[in-house]
């Protein structure tokens, strides 16, 4: 089988809405090769660009009777894959990724171990921003996610409402992960962590 068509095989047998970087092909072909072939499916419709070397396999609503946004979230690990970053939501984003805040951010924000960087398409933007490895590295990506949507918050805002929230979505395996894990947080943070946990 050829280059092209392992490449079109392998995103045909994704879903739609599967957001692609290069080194998703680094198995089938070089660099080079994978960059021609995506640019080919560019132009024949099958993929979309959404940035320069981030591509998406487009998600088309019945509904709205048109292609679908990107999905933000899809596209920051895409692109942490391409580096081979760690990444962790912050913020607004962590809070909205973990229905705190239902406000949509206005800049999609991520904790890095790579360097600082941005990208913006349509109303879209998003955001690297660099940590110390300690903060993100070595957590699970639900323990990460569940601290730094504390650390967002603040002690003052984190209620018992937004305990009993966390901890009705977290599954069993996911608080004991985030019990043994979170053990090195700031004390305050890894008491609601226990709350979380309904550890007494």
């Amino acid at each position: 089988m050829s280059y092209a068509s392992q490449i079109q095989e392998r995103i045909d047998k994704a879903g739609d809405g599967t957001v692609f970087v290069g080194s998703d092909f680094a198995d089938i072909a070089s660099g080079e090769t994978i960059r021609r072939n995506l640019n080919r499916l560019v132009d024949s419709g099958i993929l979309l660009r959404i940035i320069k070397g981030v591509y998406e396999k487009p998600k088309f609503s019945t509904l709205l009777n048109e292609v679908v946004a990107p999905d933000t979230d899809a596209v920051a690990h895409a692109i942490a894959r391409s580096y081979r970053w760690t990444i962790v939501p912050c913020g607004n984003t962590a809070l909205n990724m973990l229905g705190l805040s239902t406000q949509v951010p206005t800049v999609w924000c991520y904790y890095s171990d790579g360097p600082y960087k941005t990208y913006e398409w349509g109303t879209t933007k998003l955001e690297f921003k660099r940590r110390a490895t300690k903060e993100i590295t070595g957590l699970s990506y639900t323990t990460a996610l569940v601290v730094h949507a504390l650390k967002a918050l603040g002690k003052a805002q984190t209620t018992p409402k937004v305990i009993e929230q966390l901890s009705s979505l977290l599954s069993d395996a996911e608080k004991r992960t985030l019990l043994e894990e979170g053990i090195h947080s700031t004390a305050w943070v890894y008491e609601a962590i226990r709350q979380i946990c309904r550890v007494e």
